[in-house]
């Protein structure tokens, strides 16, 4: 089944005549995804790639009907303004694409996600992929390299990395096991579906039958796998990667979100508390396509 985005999502872009989400709007179209429109303020009337534009969300809305996603390709200081507006539209899932949002929008967003009921997945994500189904951002680069690159299969992958994301679901997928879906959350220290939020996801997916986590310092979020593990409320197995191993202290390393501070969030505490929980943890990221097909295997 895959979770999140499948072919059956209609999806509209934010910022669709701009560079940026012009070529994606392409790699999203050419792959397969149900893209349906966009809009620009000021750009109503155009067309891109053979899509309808329209000045506000709300527009395209009333003129398309049900749209479930938006995927939002706007300077980080407009984010904010775009993602209230698709929220405001009743737009179920937004992916925020760009980096160096502010904390502050990124938590008033959070608010109103809630208030309303949505769901966002980013800022600073590459996005998600369902193989065969659906992308949504940019994964992969073409549509050409994402079908090239990523079988599906039964693996679940989700990443605090966009890179490991691809690379990660790319080197499962020649090992023949092949990808549910890969989603990437971010890399800021705050942002919408987290990891054991989507891990949750997983767990209930029908496809999915194991679920590998690429983790890094800072934050809790790895920590609060653990915890949904040991509570009996994930009971698929587990794989987790965690990176900044060799992170040293005053280092600025990756991430807004690999922050450690008051001595949590480091790699020794995450890779401890996952394995106290039972989740298997590999030191080097290339061990992970055999370790998945040992455990699969095993399962």
């Amino acid at each position: 089944m895959a979770i999140l985005i499948d072919e059956t999502k209609s999806v509209i872009v934010q910022g669709i005549t701009g560079r940026e989400g012009s070529a994606r709007t392409k790699l999203m179209l050419e792959y397969g995804t149900r893209v349906i429109g966009g809009c620009t303020p000021g750009r109503g009337g155009a067309q891109v790639h053979g899509l309808p534009v329209f000045d506000t969300v709300e527009e395209a809305v009333r003129n398309l009907g049900r749209v479930d996603v938006s995927v939002i390709f706007v300077p980080a200081p407009k984010v904010k303004e775009a993602a209230m507006e698709a929220i405001g539209a009743g737009i179920p899932l937004l992916a925020l694409i760009a980096d160096r949002v502010p904390l502050y929008d990124v938590l008033e967003i959070c608010e109103v996600a809630d208030e309303k009921g949505a769901k966002f997945v980013g800022p600073n994500t590459v996005g998600i992929i369902s193989p065969g189904k659906a992308v949504l951002g940019m994964i992969g680069g073409s549509a050409e390299a994402a079908r090239s690159w990523f079988r599906t299969g039964c693996v679940g992958i989700v990443s605090r990395s966009g890179g490991l994301s691809a690379s990660t679901g790319y080197y499962i997928s020649q090992t023949g096991l092949g990808v549910s879906t890969i989603c990437h959350v971010g890399g800021d220290a705050v942002v919408g579906l987290t990891m054991p939020q989507v891990v949750e996801m997983f767990e209930l997916d029908d496809q999915t039958e194991l679920i590998v986590v690429i983790g890094e310092i800072g934050g809790l979020q790895e920590e609060q796998i653990a915890d949904l593990v040991e509570r009996g409320k994930i009971k698929k197995p587990i794989l987790a990667y965690i990176g900044g191993r060799s992170a040293q202290t005053g280092t600025r390393y990756s991430h807004a979100g690999a922050i450690i501070e008051a001595g949590q969030g480091t790699w020794q505490s995450k890779v401890g508390r996952l394995r106290s929980a039972g989740v298997e943890v590999v030191e080097q990221i290339g061990e992970i396509p055999e370790k998945a097909r040992k455990m699969l295997k095993a399962s």
